[in-house]
């Protein structure tokens, strides 16, 4: 009995170090991730000179113009609107599309299930990029260049096959009971996805939301392959306008980028306690 004891308190003597150090590392690492976001606030507010002279400081004059002109230059105002097209859209194809379609294969289960959920497997493994030359051709032929549909579609379909997964993943966690009980009250399947499925499910369709909405937001090269019109270009097209083959406007640059970070922000904020009740409440049962 004492040897369990003093056992006992010498493993509590230990986890007390421990937690401390775990502490102190998670504090440290959240200091390297969020600096990068600290020194583009600050560098958004600096003159060329000083953002290469000091760096690291704060700046000694606030340069709040940047943020003005960088909007003015830039067109921003047209390029966030056209971004916000094309983000939403997708988002909410990849959404609806996705949970449908997580909900019949974790719910359904037929004969060719397996192979269906190895195509969007499959579909996962794929290097975007190396499909940048065949959708041009394809959508040049179909006329589709130019338009807001040339971003959404590929957008949806890249993003499916993990939306798909992590709904799955998640469906499989919800008692089939809770369905059952809607089924009695005269609930038909469509009913019970909309009633009580994707309600249960908000934690992961904010922790989808937010993996697709960084993708879509901060997309440079799809937009570039198949934008060509002034009037349609996105929000990351309009921050290369800023840097050109004889030099870099740093000022407006950092200005931009930083009108460019703050939705990604706003929408991490809004859905962070969705975010993290979705990535472990797929791991738990019941």
């Amino acid at each position: 009995m004492i040897n369990a004891r003093s056992e006992k308190m010498r493993g509590s003597l230990w986890r007390k170090p421990i937690s401390g150090i775990a502490k102190i590392i998670l504090i440290f690492y959240a200091i390297i991730t969020l600096y990068p976001l600290y020194w583009l606030g600050i560098s958004a507010f600096k003159s060329n000179q000083e953002f290469f002279n000091r760096p690291y400081s704060w700046p000694q004059h606030w340069q709040f113009d940047n943020i003005t002109r960088a909007w003015d230059l830039g067109n921003m105002g047209r390029a966030v609107l056209n971004s916000t097209i094309v983000t939403l859209s997708a988002l909410l194809l990849t959404i609806v599309l996705g949970m449908l379609a997580a909900y019949v294969l974790a719910r359904f289960p037929f004969k060719l299930s397996g192979a269906v959920k190895g195509l969007f497997l499959l579909g996962m493994l794929i290097p975007i990029h190396s499909t940048l030359v065949p959708l041009f051709i394809f959508m040049n032929k179909l006329g589709m260049l130019n338009t807001y549909w040339s971003l959404i579609l590929p957008y949806t379909a890249f993003e499916l096959p993990i939306a798909i997964f992590l709904g799955m993943a998640y469906i499989v966690s919800i008692p089939r009971e809770v369905e059952e009980a809607a089924m009695i009250d005269g609930n038909g399947w469509w009913g019970i996805f909309g009633r009580i499925i994707f309600p249960l499910s908000l934690p992961i369709v904010a922790t989808i939301t937010i993996l697709a909405f960084l993708r879509f937001w901060n997309d440079f090269s799809f937009a570039l392959v198949f934008i060509n019109s002034q009037a349609l270009k996105t929000l990351p097209l309009s921050l290369s306008l800023f840097s050109d083959g004889f030099g870099t406007d740093y000022s407006l640059t950092m200005g931009a980028m930083f009108i460019a970070a703050i939705p990604t922000i706003v929408i991490f904020l809004i859905f962070q306690e969705q975010i993290m009740k979705g990535m472990v409440a797929g791991s738990v049962k019941g």
